[in-house]
């Protein structure tokens, strides 16, 4: 039970991040009109900024404590608060903008618990169960993000006015309807936090004291002394898989429309059906990856299933088209009246490099973001279960709050990359750079490869002595006490 309760706060804070996207400009331009996009851009990044920022001080403080519950409640409590001043901002008379931004920024901090939540299934699972786990986890994570949107566009028929409660004060709309449902999830999640539903068990530790034979649980974890080399070459590949992700869902739109010539609704459509499309084979692949890992072992499958696609992926999307994008000139509409701007559609005019480099093709990007679908979900969460198995049973709050801080700040700085590099020198070089990141790093761990089998050989040993010498009774007996 206190496993699927992880799940179900992991779902709601990604839920919480995505919900909004849809809507934050619209509800921004109706809160303050003199707003422009870029403070939307601030108000978008708030959240992962918070989260990078206070992931790793959750981390320590469920550490300190010796157990979750308290880090979890406090944090949904605040996920519950901020999200509905989100829906109450039109109560502020003036500055009504930075209220919004302060709301995100501490839905941000409630999703730090992300680490806690990542940190204490760790805890509560045997190695053998470690990869089907964490699945699950990146599985709860990646429906969040496609549910957010999802309920955003349900309630939409309640339109922009929706029901006036006190004039231009308070009302229900489609802005602050994500809002309050936001909040009564959180209620929800508050509940099932309580002790009668969540019971904290720490099976690691009693595995890894009956496998060493010592005496308490905090001299076994004493005993297995993680590799920092491997883990800190696990949080940056964390980061770098992560960012190339995050880049792609950021500049799908817009590379959409500069290539292929589409209209802003064809753009949405089709990158909706895409983005729908890969959360399902997302979770066509976590719901085989434990499987494949078995034959094919975890760290063979992270290097030549994850990376190897994601790279692939990225090649796949330099453009290799025979002439340049059709050019969005300015075009002077004529009335009776006056005389007004506008633009045709293909890739703007502003952007110098539309102009000579070759379009890309929708069959090239279609391929990569097919491989790029299947190669994320590998590789995001074998990361984790790589990493959590080579730092042992120990606490790892601190530890998984550095790995959720650096996905975190690849989401900050994907809408960076994508202003100054594709903005000012086009796809080639955006993609380039990131094919050559994953290059790097797929390189960088093939070299480390033995190290790294090496610190997960000894953090995962204990399984051959369980088989060996038959003492998987013991670690039974302490299973049957856990309340999965």
């Amino acid at each position: 039970m206190s496993i699927r309760i992880i799940y179900f706060t992991v779902f709601l804070m990604s839920f919480g991040f995505s919900i909004v996207l849809t809507g934050v400009w619209p509800y921004l331009n109706k809160l303050d009109k003199n707003t422009g996009k870029e403070f939307m851009g601030y108000v978008v990044a708030a959240n992962p900024f918070a989260q990078m920022l206070f992931s790793p001080v959750a981390g320590w403080w469920a550490n300190k404590l010796g157990a979750v519950r308290w880090p979890l409640i406090t944090s949904v409590v605040v996920f519950i608060l901020s999200s509905s001043l989100y829906s109450i901002l039109e109560l502020f008379i003036s500055y009504r903008r930075y209220w919004m931004l302060l709301s995100r920024f501490f839905v941000g901090v409630s999703s730090a618990n992300m680490a806690v939540c990542r940190s204490y299934l760790s805890a509560a699972t045997k190695l053998e169960e470690r990869t089907g786990a964490v699945s699950m986890i990146s599985l709860a994570q990646v429906l969040g993000f496609a549910v957010g949107p999802a309920l955003q566009a349900a309630v939409t028929p309640l339109g922009d006015v929706g029901y006036v409660i006190w004039e231009n004060r308070f009302s229900l709309d489609m802005y602050t309807a994500s809002g309050w449902i936001s909040a009564a999830l959180g209620v929800i999640n508050l509940i099932l936090l309580f002790p009668i539903f969540f019971q904290e068990r720490t099976i690691a530790a009693k595995e890894a004291m009956i496998l060493s034979g010592a005496a308490t649980e905090k001299a076994a974890w004493k005993e297995v002394k993680p590799d920092y080399i491997s883990t800190w070459t696990l949080i940056m590949a964390f980061f770098i898989f992560s960012f190339n992700f995050v880049l792609l869902e950021t500049l799908g739109t817009s590379l959409t429309m500069d290539q292929f010539a589409w209209t802003k609704e064809e753009a949405l459509y089709y990158m909706g059906i895409l983005m729908s499309a890969g959360a399902l084979t997302a979770c066509a692949t976590f719901a085989v990856l434990s499987y494949i890992c078995k034959r094919f072992g975890e760290l063979n499958v992270l290097m030549w299933g994850g990376f190897l696609l994601m790279l692939a992926g990225g090649l796949s999307l330099i453009p290799w088209g025979t002439s340049p994008p059709l050019i969005a000139y300015p075009v002077l509409l004529l009335d009776a009246v006056n005389i007004s701007g506008t633009s045709s559609l293909g890739c703007p005019v502003s952007q110098e490099w539309c102009s000579y480099t070759p379009a890309m093709t929708i069959k090239q990007f279609l391929v990569g973001f097919a491989l790029i679908s299947f190669g994320y979900p590998i590789g995001i969460t074998l990361i984790q279960t790589v990493f959590s198995k080579v730092l042992g049973p120990r606490p790892q709050g601190v530890w998984m709050g550095l790995m959720t801080g650096s996905g975190c700040l690849s989401r900050v700085m994907g809408p960076v990359f994508v202003s100054f590099i594709y903005t000012r020198l086009g796809p080639i070089w955006t993609f380039s750079i990131t094919a050559a990141m994953m290059a790097a790093t797929l390189i960088w761990l093939r070299l480390l490869m033995k190290r790294l089998k090496t610190a997960y050989r000894h953090a995962t040993r204990g399984n051959e002595c369980v088989k060996e010498n038959g003492i998987n009774n013991d670690i039974e007996m302490i299973d049957m006490s856990r309340n999965f």
